[in-house]
């Protein structure tokens, strides 16, 4: 016998709560730190000295789990226009990173102004209006790959949120026109109605 509509939704929010109640547990400060430790767990993009920039980083979750990975040798530079309470470990910019002067100061708490990898969680806040939705998605996850193929080291890799939809097979092509490996990724911890999958890019290559 299938399930309700109404019955799916209260377990899918049933299982997002315990990701919820988990994160509150372990103190972290959200529920996407499970998503970026699975990822990590079956990829193992991070290794400890590396330096890393993550865009949209507040309020933290993921800052949190990659510098916990990085370790002291590590150098992680959060960015993001919203503000973001202080972590060890963590240098945060706040301020448009497209922006010259928010770039610049990015690029100056990094090595040689060369990152290992580039990490995004990036979001529009939804307006409900999916075609919208959809069209700001994918213009922030071009800001991204444009700083990304900036700022990486040859061999870098990137990581990013984006939303299926219009524009995505170019996305993935344009991606894979400077890496030389890209893999879909879609975590326990997403929510399976969401239409959110995380692209993974590997062996930058500087064109």
């Amino acid at each position: 016998m299938s399930r309700s509509s109404s019955s799916n939704r209260w377990l899918q929010e049933h299982f997002d709560d315990s990701y919820v109640k988990r994160a509150k547990e372990k103190g972290y400060r959200s529920r996407a730190c499970f998503k970026l430790l699975e990822i990590q767990k079956k990829d193992r993009i991070f290794k400890k000295g590396m330096t890393i920039v993550d865009l949209g980083s507040a309020p933290g979750g993921w800052s949190q789990i990659t510098a916990e990975i990085l370790g002291s040798d590590g150098v992680l530079v959060a960015s993001d226009i919203l503000p973001m309470d202080p972590l060890p470990g963590v240098t945060f910019v706040q301020g448009d990173f497209t922006e010259n002067a928010v770039y610049s100061e990015l690029l100056k708490h990094t090595q040689d102004g060369l990152v290992d990898f580039v990490i995004s969680d990036m979001a529009p806040n939804m307006s409900g209006n999916k075609s919208q939705d959809q069209a700001r998605s994918m213009y922030l996850v071009e800001l991204a790959l444009d700083f990304a193929v900036t700022v990486l080291k040859p061999g870098g890799g990137f990581l990013v949120k984006v939303f299926q939809g219009e524009g995505i097979d170019t996305y993935r092509a344009s991606v894979r026109s400077s890496f030389n490996k890209l893999q879909s990724r879609k975590p326990g911890a997403s929510r399976p109605r969401s239409r959110e999958v995380y692209l993974l890019a590997t062996g930058f290559r500087r064109q």
